[in-house]
């Protein structure tokens, strides 16, 4: 395990930008990615998937496991928890705070027989110690898959993508497990999206696509306003800063260039994204975990620059 301390901060972004430091937390399986990150109970938890490549491929079956991982200071970590299902394949799990104090996970779980994609649905799990979780729980239909979700006021919400033809809804429950659509989003081709809070109950929303698109909303969130950002940004995340800024990140191509592939954190306003800084990565590499803590933007993502498809966790200042 190691923590490398980057004081070039010239050279690697923005002087309001800072990265602080990056330690590899994990790197046991073969390929370790699409993770999450939160702080819950005073200690640090974060989840991945684990499996043999970045998707099953033809012929070959590649049933992705979850991990749980805790740590009390964020440097030294241990494994809580391997969740799996058998015949489904598990990623993209997403960390949140129930309103009993719960943790919980969304995640996607896909049918690969013989390594052919053949369908999906979402699947939820819930612990009171991260240790032991509920047995999977399927949500909404037959293709949905609920990306992410957030906590507000004792309401989940969340976007579930869904298809063919891929289209995308809002969703809300009150427990986690039972939904009910608030509306449709008329985000054409729309993919993987964030949505957060700002302190007047507004909803911001980062949607993938070919250019990531800018959402914002007031209650009852059914009525929406859509930007560009002008970038593509893959695997996306935001966290509303305690200063207002609005951080969002995940795959960045470098010039528009597919194969020049890095994570990349930045400010996000409702009408466009300013990169401001490239975490230490390549190859296959996105999916950014965000938690403000002490001042710090700690976030967790997942790398191939070092060769082997791993953890990371980095700490990033914001002035």
């Amino acid at each position: 395990m190691r923590i490398i301390f980057l004081l070039f901060t010239s050279i690697l972004g923005a002087a309001d930008w800072q990265l602080v430091s990056v330690n590899k937390i994990w790197d046991q399986p073969k390929h370790a990615a699409f993770g999450d990150l939160i702080r819950w109970n005073n200690r640090w938890y974060a989840t991945f998937r684990e499996g043999q490549g970045h998707a099953p491929t033809k012929g070959k079956t590649d049933d992705g496991k979850l991990r749980v991982l805790s740590s009390v200071d964020g440097v030294k970590w241990k494994s809580d928890a391997r969740i799996e299902e058998s015949g489904v394949d598990l990623r993209d799990p997403h960390l949140s705070i129930t309103k009993d104090n719960r943790l919980m996970i969304v995640a996607g779980g896909s049918y690969y027989p013989n390594g052919e994609y053949k369908s999906r649905q979402s699947r939820v799990f819930f612990s009171n110690n991260a240790k032991h979780w509920t047995s999977p729980k399927k949500v909404l239909e037959d293709t949905h898959w609920l990306w992410r979700v957030t906590w507000h006021k004792g309401i989940a919400y969340g976007v579930s993508k869904y298809g063919p033809p891929r289209k995308i809804r809002l969703v809300k429950s009150a427990d986690g497990v039972d939904w009910e659509t608030i509306t449709e989003l008329d985000v054409p081709e729309g993919d993987e999206t964030a949505v957060r809070f700002l302190p007047d109950d507004t909803m911001v929303a980062l949607t993938r696509r070919d250019i990531a698109w800018i959402g914002a909303s007031k209650p009852p969130y059914k009525d929406w306003s859509w930007h560009p950002s002008g970038h593509f940004i893959g695997g996306p995340n935001v966290a509303i800063l305690p200063n207002g800024v609005w951080a969002a990140g995940g795959r960045i191509f470098e010039g528009g260039d597919a194969t020049k592939r890095h994570t990349e954190i930045g400010e996000l306003t409702p009408t466009g994204f300013t990169p401001k800084l490239r975490l230490p990565s390549g190859g296959d590499s996105s999916y950014p975990g965000f938690v403000w803590h002490e001042n710090l933007l700690w976030t967790l993502y997942y790398s191939s620059h070092e060769g082997k498809t791993s953890i990371y966790l980095a700490k990033i200042k914001i002035q």
